[in-house]
């Protein structure tokens, strides 16, 4: 933990405009590092206060965090390696946001583990439920676009790239209404992944695939596929109309 925060106060003395860019003012550990810079880049000391808090509450929080930045260089091939990809990807920070949220409705703070979603999903342009449960060592590539139905779950070093959807069908309301995602297993860009299905451990999505019956492990995913299934079920329609 030491050295990353070491490596990043490194840089920032060896780069002055990067630092006057950056304006993270002062930190000495992990949960204060995070806290400074939430706080820039959500535009809110409150933010950086209650990410903060949040990880110098619970040092297993923490270590998940540096695994996710170390996985995140080590998979993107990042030059700057740890300490760069802390400060500059917006994959990592997303999910820095979320483990924050999710700790926070685990203890019951719902409402404000909602604010932090809403405020740090505006920033970085993604929608995470707070109950979401995501495994140590997400790759998130880039970030843009990322949505999480409340009920996900995903596995351990997992790689997802920009604009993926775990959402649901809108036809259940249980427990297991959106997908669960095995450890090891790579999703590309703009894949949909609909309802409660399961991808198996180290399965691959593809690019632009629309994924609503379950993969099984070690399997490749291809294509969209949409076809004529009978009536539709959803509906959002009013039985009235706006004026009656």
């Amino acid at each position: 933990m030491m050295k990353l925060v070491e490596d990043v106060q490194t840089l920032l003395n060896d780069e002055p405009r990067l630092a006057q860019v950056l304006n993270l003012g002062a930190f000495g550990d992990f949960p204060q590092l995070a806290g400074v810079l939430f706080g820039q880049l959500c535009n809110s000391d409150a933010i950086g206060t209650v990410v903060q808090s949040t990880y110098a509450s619970d040092a297993q929080l923490v270590e998940t965090t540096l695994y996710d930045i170390a996985e995140t260089a080590r998979r993107n091939f990042e030059p700057g390696g740890q300490s760069t990809t802390l400060l500059f990807s917006r994959g990592v920070q997303a999910i820095i946001a979320h483990r924050v949220a999710h700790k926070l409705w685990e203890s019951g703070d719902t409402n404000l583990a909602l604010a932090v979603k809403s405020a740090t999903g505006r920033v970085f342009s993604t929608d995470m439920h707070p109950c979401a449960q995501i495994g140590a060592g997400l790759w998130l590539d880039h970030g843009l676009g990322f949505v999480v139905g409340e009920t996900a779950v995903i596995g351990e070093d997992v790689s997802i790239w920009h604009n993926v959807t775990l959402g649901s069908t809108l036809n259940d309301s249980g427990p297991h209404r959106h997908p669960h995602v095995g450890s090891g297993a790579v999703v590309g860009a703009g894949a949909v992944l609909l309802g409660g299905i399961t991808i198996g451990k180290n399965a691959n999505i593809a690019a632009g695939a629309i994924v609503v019956e379950n993969v099984p492990e070690g399997m490749v995913a291809v294509g969209p596929k949409a076809s004529l299934r009978g009536a539709a079920r959803v509906s959002f329609s009013p039985t009235k109309g706006p004026l009656s």
